[in-house]
């Protein structure tokens, strides 16, 4: 933590140092403003158990020690990570941009996801800049499915390994276009493909919901909060510091401080010419109906009575597959599909996105597997594994006004999720895939990874959250202004996948926001 030095007032404070928290901070910094980047939690501890499965996934060493409650009112431990970073310390790194078609109206089984107030045109030098920011590998243009791109990424794709090479030659003859996993990792490769000798990424598997203690995975620490800090003293993080909730001046238009709880447990109040709330969908609602006051009774920003509705965090499948040749590769999230994506000859509906998962290892195979795999001998789950293959199937939630983020009387965060929400397209997708995959040399033999996903409470799988604060044009309808600005306040933008409420797949590089917000700051005066 670098405390702050003299008086408690910035130019701009950011609450929370996830990818758009930390983004937002490191950009405004450059202009010479103060700014202030609180963080609940502390810095990850840089351990051998960082990359131990048992710890990270059987023990969830490193989820917060937190309980939310679900619809029936029923206490659950969410996946969210209280760090310097925020979730990205624990995430794949697969850093997606948002398809042109993402951006219009479209119809799903259960209903229709809206269209966005921006279109794929205004975001896309926002992206160029976050993919960059960000280390992201690959090469546009592979996915035929994907928007034009004024420029390339900086960085090579990640190369396949030979058997996941296999499998993408596999998937191109069944008329399928795999392309490379657009990858946020600080890997130099070398003539094979190996990690180079003065590559920080060595390749390793523990890439996909490890945290990295090599620093080689572009997470919001990483990336983006130390070569800040580096190089901008202007730039304070305080760590271990808990906002409680959000004051407001006498005319309730502009909020005039930020309640916080200090590392020593003592309470202070800093204030500051702008705030920018970058919490998560789930806790910046819950921290905007937390500052409820006369001028606001229904809680900040909420004249809409918006905040905290439109939930989503996506439907998805953690899958192993088997092949009866053996499967050694290490590093193996380097391929995705957007084939199934939108409406086609599958099906006329949108199914959802296939992309790699990173490589199972014996613990995670013994504590998914069903009673006796059929095909397999009587063999250590070790040997087991060395024959899976690992993917994520991800489809579409739609924004719904009861799914929602509320508070108990406690203050206890209740997240209700309304049960099967356009649950059709993903049960597709896997039907559909499992019939590819055994045309290109897999077994019969597939089950849900469920170490990788909450199995109990569906509710508690919140690694995808967003849309509890939706952007738009009317007031009446939505949180914030195409700026991510709050309709009902001068001074407070969110910046997290709270925003977009409005359509699919929100990817972590929705981070490409916040250049279009930093560059509006930029231009405000400090008071």
């Amino acid at each position: 933590m670098r405390a702050p030095a003299g008086n408690d007032h910035y130019d701009v404070l950011v609450i929370g140092s996830g990818p758009g928290g930390a983004t937002t901070a490191a950009r405004v910094a450059e202009t010479g403003k103060r700014v202030l980047l609180l963080e609940r939690g502390d810095f990850l501890p840089r351990e051998r158990d960082n990359w131990d499965s048992r710890a990270v996934f059987g023990d969830a060493k490193y989820t917060a020690d937190e309980t939310f409650y679900d619809l029936h009112d029923r206490p659950f431990r969410p996946e969210l990570h209280y760090y310097v970073g925020g979730n990205s310390k624990v995430y794949g790194a697969a850093l997606f941009r948002l398809l042109p078609s993402d951006f219009s109206a479209v119809q799903h089984p259960d209903g229709v996801a809206p269209a966005w107030p921006l279109d794929y045109d205004d975001m896309e030098p926002y992206y160029v800049r976050a993919e960059h920011l960000f280390w992201v590998h690959g090469t546009h243009g592979e996915d035929p499915f994907a928007g034009i791109s004024s420029r390339d990424y900086e960085y090579p794709p990640v190369r396949h390994e030979p058997r996941i090479q296999q499998l993408s030659d596999g998937l191109e003859k069944l008329g399928l276009h795999p392309f490379h996993l657009p990858l946020g990792v600080h890997l130099t490769q070398d003539a094979d493909g190996r990690a180079a000798a003065d590559s920080r990424c060595i390749r390793c598997d523990r890439v996909d919901g490890f945290p990295c203690p090599l620093g080689a995975k572009a997470d919001a620490e990483w990336a983006v909060i130390r070569p800040a800090m580096a190089t901008h003293p202007n730039l304070a993080l305080m760590t271990r510091t808990r906002a409680e909730h959000l004051l407001t001046d006498p005319g309730g238009r502009s909020v005039s401080g930020v309640a916080v709880t200090l590392p020593d447990g003592s309470a202070h109040t800093f204030t500051a010419d702008i705030v920018v709330l970058s919490a998560g969908a789930i806790l910046s609602a819950a921290l905007l109906l937390k500052s409820a006051s006369d001028k606001h009774p229904r809680g900040l920003a909420n004249s809409s009575d918006m905040v905290g509705r439109n939930y989503m965090r996506h439907n998805n499948l953690a899958l192993i597959a088997f092949s009866r040749e053996p499967n050694p590769t290490v590093f193996q999230k380097t391929l995705a599909l957007n084939d199934f994506y939108g409406p086609g000859a599958h099906w006329q509906y949108p199914m959802g996105s296939i992309q790699m998962l990173g490589k199972s290892d014996d613990w995670q195979i013994k504590g998914a597997a069903p009673r006796g795999l059929g095909w397999a001998p009587p063999t250590p789950y070790g040997d087991v594994a060395k024959h899976s293959i690992d993917f994520w199937l991800t489809g579409e939630d739609l924004p719904l006004a009861d799914s929602r983020v509320t508070l108990r009387p406690d203050g206890a965060v209740r997240l209700a999720l309304q049960p099967r929400n356009n649950t059709e397209g993903l049960t597709r997708l896997r039907r559909t895939f499992q019939g590819m995959l055994a045309k290109v040399g897999m077994v019969d033999t597939t089950f849900v990874r469920s170490l990788y996903l909450h199995k109990a409470f569906d509710a508690a799988a919140t690694a995808h959250q967003a849309g509890t604060a939706r952007f738009g044009t009317d007031p009446a309808t939505s949180v914030l202004d195409v700026h991510c600005r709050a309709h009902d306040l001068d001074n407070l933008y969110l910046v997290d996948g709270s925003c977009a409420g409005e359509r699919r797949r929100v990817s972590r590089l929705a981070v490409s926001a916040t250049f279009r917000l930093a560059r509006r700051v930029r231009r405000s005066p400090a008071q």
